[in-house]
Formats: structure tokens, sequence, C-alpha cells
């Protein structure tokens, strides 16, 4: 039997990402919505803010149709894999009136300017364990006071024998949606020593850690989650 590699945000994954995201995420649409509910409260004119694994762009993208006033925020996309970044440049290059940068490096690697928002989802689950503490402090120092951190994570449950119950949900969920158990099973394996959950304990102690007063869980399905921070 042929060896499944290990995922890569290769140019054949980009190519099929925004389909894929939407098929393989519970309620991908509903966290953007969530996103912009919170976009709608924090005054950003001229403010910068951040996409850290801003992939194919589509949150930055949403981001700015959202807005219905003349003072426009300015936008910086991160993002180590060079495909993920060419698709991006070209889906925001047709956006009017945007204001955008895109950076092909490691989010590890990047000195964040100020900033007023910053989003990073399902992206810290890909970043080696011992690195997550230190994004999340340069994530919490480049905030502005009262800035925002949103965060998605796929999360890991306390407790093993309740894991399995989720996992074997999501698998439904995935098969609801089109997945077959054999391309489920291959990506699992391909997955399995790339994406490292967190619990959503060790999630918010990593926010307390880095220096975050105000956090909190605002969202979750199963092993899924998003959280917020507030500087």
């Amino acid at each position: 039997m042929k060896d499944i590699e290990s995922f890569e945000f290769n140019e054949e994954v980009t190519n099929v990402f925004d389909d894929m995201i939407t098929r393989s995420v519970p309620f991908y649409k509903e966290i953007h919505a969530l996103i912009l509910d919170i976009f709608s409260k924090v005054p950003t004119d001229g403010e910068l803010i951040y996409d850290l694994g801003c992939s194919t762009g589509t949150t930055i993208q949403l981001l700015h149709q959202s807005i219905n006033h003349e003072g426009r925020p300015r936008f910086i996309g991160i993002d180590s894999s060079e495909s993920m970044i060419k698709t991006c440049r070209e889906k925001l290059s047709r956006e009017k009136y945007l204001n955008f940068e895109l950076i092909n490096q490691k989010i590890q690697d990047v000195e964040f300017q100020e900033s007023k928002i910053i989003i990073m989802n399902y992206t810290l689950q890909f970043i080696p364990t011992e690195k997550r503490l230190s994004i999340l402090k340069k994530v919490y120092q480049s905030l502005k006071k009262g800035g925002v951190f949103i965060m998605s994570e796929k999360i890991r449950p306390e407790f093993e024998d309740i894991e399995e119950v989720v996992t074997d949900l999501y698998y439904d969920f995935k098969r609801r949606n089109g997945y077959s158990n054999l391309e489920i099973m291959q990506k699992r394996e391909a997955l399995e020593k790339v994406l490292i959950p967190n619990t959503i304990k060790q999630q918010k102690t990593l926010l307390k850690d880095a220096g975050f007063k105000s956090y909190d869980t605002i969202f979750q399905w199963y092993n899924f989650s998003s959280f917020i921070g507030i500087k």
C-alpha cells in the first residue's frame, strides 16, 4: 500500500481550498459572519488589520466588502504558502479600493506592526506547539488598547472517550458533505503529524500567558472552536 504523504498547502491544495474548507470545517460561513459582526463593532477607519494564515484571501475579501463608510482600514495577509499568496493576490486584486499587502513568510518570522484587529483562522494548529506562545505574545503586543484578536481552531476534547464520540460525529459531517470513508481516513493520516490541536483549556491558557486579561470562547461545535481576546 502506498504511504500517505503529509498534508501541505501546495498548489494542488490551493486549487481546491475554498471548496475543501467549506466541506471540511463545520459552520465555516457562520464563523465568517461572526467575524463580520465583531468587525462592525470596532472602529477601524485607517487602522491596520492582520489575517494570519490568510490562505486564498476570503476573510479579507469579506471584511472589505462589508465596509460601508468612507474611512477604510489597511489589511495585511500573511501565509507561508507561495501558491496561497498567489491565489490570494489574484482574488483581492479584483476588489476596488482595497488597501492590502501580502507577506509570503512563516508567521513566527514576521514582526507585526501596531494593529486594531488580528484574525487567525485554523492556523495556529499547524504551527509547532513550542512556537505558539511566542506568536500569541507578538499578537498581544502589537494590538492597540481595545484591539481585538479572533482565533478559530480545531480543538481536542479533554477526555479520550469524548474525543472518540466527537471525532465520529465530525466524520459524519464530512460524509454528509460528500467525502468517502477512504478520503476521510487518508486525510486523517496526512494530517496526523501536521495538525496538532490543543484543548480549549490549553488555548485559553495560551491567551492568558500571552498577556490577554479578557478572553473567552465565542463558538464551539464538537471539536472546533473560536476564541476572542481583547487588549
